[in-house]
């Protein structure tokens, strides 16, 4: 009832009254705190928003989250944007209060993803509950509906936690008296005098909606995010959220299955209730397996204990082995320096023999003083001996010992990595395996991972990668953790290769490290473009994509026509689209897929100047068979003159990598046979304005196949050229995508 009626008079004092509600609060509320609590944040939610992924997180951390990730955004795309031709904005840190804004429409101030902007998209972000990667799409934050009834909850356990302090009324004068009712109308909380007089009988306040005491007022209608003026009125059965009748009309909904929000609600509800009532019947049961639990929490503590003990004596034997290990290396160390101590002592004091009156020269000094000549030469000859050995030992001196102990130094670098990998033995937890395939490396790396025998797969992932440095002999490892099967690597330099494995943890188990694996990274940025649709594109004869990634050759009814009045042959010509953006310096790569049916295409690279010769200039229909480098073994190709070429291409067709014959690098093949390479399934292209090259590259193993001079005086664009049945797919940038969400149906 919304009408106004005397409050019901009560025996009970306010404050006993405010005692038995905080009691009834305190059993109904505190118990589910748990669910109460932002997992981001960890602290009780404010202002809760419903992610895609159904979880619930705080309005200002979805903000700071965003804040963090536009903020590394901005640092890849200032280094990428150094290396592009255009000149782009120099954009500053937002401030956090604009997020809401730059969230919705993306850094460059546009809607949604800009054409031509290096900036990457910053509305995803992993959800902190499940890790999944969120979307938040065009709209970002205020794409998001407010979760009112968690909000709600949230303000019941705020009161049952200050229960002892009253909600004052807000139009009392000074003191204020304790409020009875909150109006959800006017946002305000009364005690019953001034709800009397500003709700009085008979006047349209009096039907206000009015609860117990409260500071929680949420709106009484919810709005739809992306038609703000717009009530929602229907469930989405498809995205699980309610929508308004515009978003069906012709939104994002339209071919989506809705139904009433009255036949949401009940369905809904009913199974909730039913749920509850399922689990409620079933308290015994829990009361059991708590028990259980609880048991099992003991048995588990001794376990830990023995499990700990063995731990320690396993790790007391390896230190038993070290110390003994250590103990004997000490000594060798001790007793081969007091062997050489010895060996130097008995050189000096041979030394010192050869001092004047002292020693050897001393003995034989007092034996020149013997005049008996029987005397003399008995004892001098002996004496004589010794003196010419001392003398030969001064003239090659060299000491008997050698200070260096390089031969004592231990090598345990080995030992090192072996006890690195020291961890519990896998008990149920299968070695996983990179998966080749589905793993690749672009702008940047996604790795993908399985389990091949499909059992025992972890709970979490360690994903190592290290750069593979010739000048460093064991590079570092880094190390990222992962929650699901999958991961992207950004910030790995050009040009070089890296190694990647992974392992996985099921509570404290881990699996041994997988087959590592090595990829390259492209030999340069990678750059962003789509097919230009405007500049010389015959859509008689050329189909393009909606995304204008791809575009597939269709020759049609002109070319039936033309060739039926040609009896000699079929006479066409090449059909050519560039990309929309321009190269004028750096050096640049991208990739792109040819598809295996094509039967000819020309890839490669034009300059601005030669685009407006070829697509604005009258020409006359050419055949393949004297289209230079056209594939076909014909003779006239090596006298074609190579500046009358609107672009600098290579062909390709028929399964086939086609080497120009007139190749001006000297190492290029001149035989046929090996000008022929077979087609790789992804192809890159390499420009150095800056050298003035450009290369033609096997892009799944980043192989450069063929390198030649280009002049780059002008502004560079990608250009292909198309004959017959053909497409090409340009090579999509990794990012982070959507999660689809497979929730059982409603």
């Amino acid at each position: 009832m919304h009408g106004w009626t005397l409050p019901l008079t009560s025996s009970c004092s306010p404050g006993r009254e405010r005692r038995k509600k905080r009691d009834y609060l305190g059993v109904t509320i505190k118990n589910i705190e748990r669910e109460l609590i932002c997992p981001a944040c960890k602290e009780l939610f404010t202002h809760p928003l419903i992610l895609p992924c159904q979880h619930s997180i705080c309005h200002k951390c979805v903000k700071e989250i965003l804040y963090l990730t536009l903020e590394d955004s901005f640092n890849d795309a200032a280094s990428e944007s150094s290396n592009q031709s255009s000149p782009r904005i120099r954009m500053q840190s937002p401030s956090l209060d604009k997020i809401d804004r730059i969230g919705r429409t993306g850094p460059g101030g546009g809607t949604g993803w800009k054409r031509n902007s290096l900036t990457p998209r910053t509305t995803t972000f992993p959800c902190p509950g499940c890790r999944h990667d969120i979307d938040l799409g065009e709209r970002g934050i205020n794409g998001l509906f407010r979760n009112f009834t968690l909000e709600t909850i949230v303000e019941r356990y705020r009161q049952a936690a200050r229960a002892a302090t009253a909600i004052m009324c807000d139009l009392c004068k000074p003191p204020p008296q304790e409020s009875t009712k909150s109006c959800m109308d006017c946002s305000a909380s009364y005690c019953n005098e001034c709800f009397k007089i500003h709700h009085p009988w008979g006047t349209v306040k009096a039907q206000h909606e009015y609860v117990g005491p409260t500071t929680n007022f949420r709106p009484k209608i919810l709005m739809c995010p992306e038609h703000e003026m717009e009530r929602v009125n229907m469930y989405c059965e498809i995205c699980r959220r309610p929508v308004c009748h515009l978003c069906k009309l012709g939104g994002t909904h339209a071919n989506h299955r809705v139904t009433t929000m009255s036949s949401a609600y009940k369905t809904l509800k009913e199974k909730l209730s039913k749920d509850i009532d399922y689990l409620i019947s079933k308290e015994s049961q829990v009361k059991s397996q708590i028990s259980e639990l609880g048991l099992l929490m003991k048995e588990m503590e001794c376990n830990s204990e023995r499990a700990k003990e063995e731990a320690s004596n396993n790790f007391d034997k390896l230190f038993d082995v070290l110390e003994e290990r250590r103990t004997t290396a000490l000594r060798a160390i001790e007793a081969s320096k007091n062997l050489r101590m010895e060996k130097l002592q008995s050189q000096i004091e041979e030394y010192q023999g050869l001092l004047e009156n002292s020693g050897l020269v001393g003995y034989a000094q007092e034996v020149l003083k013997e005049t008996d000549q029987s005397c003399f030469v008995q004892t001098a000859k002996q004496l004589h001996v010794r003196i010419q050995r001392a003398t030969e030992s001064l003239k090659s001196f060299r000491p008997a010992a050698q200070a260096s102990f390089e031969d004592f130094v231990i090598d345990v670098s080995k030992q090192q990595e072996a006890l690195g990998g020291l961890s519990f033995h896998s008990s149920g937890v299968d070695i996983p395996e990179i998966n080749e395939e589905h793993s690749k490396m672009y702008n940047k790396a996604l790795i993908c991972w399985d389990h091949p025998q499909k059992a025992g797969s972890a709970d979490t992932y360690i994903l190592e990668y290290r750069k593979l440095n010739r000048e460093e002999a064991n590079p570092v490892w880094q190390e990222t953790e992962v929650f699901s099967k999958s991961k992207i690597i950004s910030d790995l330099d050009t040009n070089s290769s890296y190694s990647f494995r992974v392992r996985g943890y099921k509570g404290s188990i881990c699996s041994p490290w997988s087959r590592e694996v090595i990829l390259h990274t492209p030999p340069a940025p990678v750059f962003s473009f789509l097919f230009d649709d405007k500049c010389g594109y015959n859509s008689e004869r050329l189909l393009l994509n909606a995304r204008r990634n791809a575009v597939e050759s269709r020759a049609g009814f002109p070319l039936l026509l033309g060739a039926e009045r040609i009896q000699a042959g079929c006479y066409t010509t090449l059909d050519c689209i560039v990309g929309d953006t321009g190269i004028v310096k750096g050096k640049h790569f991208w990739a792109f897929h040819v598809e295996p049916y094509s039967y000819l295409v020309k890839v490669g690279v034009a300059s601005d100047a030669k685009i407006r010769e070829w697509f604005h200039s009258s020409r006359d229909l050419t055949s393949p068979r004297y289209e230079q480098d056209s594939g076909h073994d014909s003779g006239s190709e090596d006298i074609i003159v190579e500046s009358l070429q609107p672009f600098t291409l290579v062909t390709l067709g028929m399964k086939k990598f086609f080497i120009p014959k007139t190749s001006p690098t000297p190492a290029a093949p001149k035989d046929s046979a090996n000008r022929i390479l077979p087609m790789p399934s992804c192809i890159g292209i390499c420009l150095d304005c800056d050298r003035g090259k450009v290369g033609f590259y096997d892009a799944d193993r980043m192989k450069c196949l063929y390198e030649r001079q280009v002049d780059c005086s002008g502004k560079m664009y990608p250009a292909f050229a198309l004959m017959g049945s053909g497409g090409i797919q340009l090579e999509e940038t990794i990012a982070a995508k959507y999660l689809e969400y497979q929730d059982e149906d409603m």
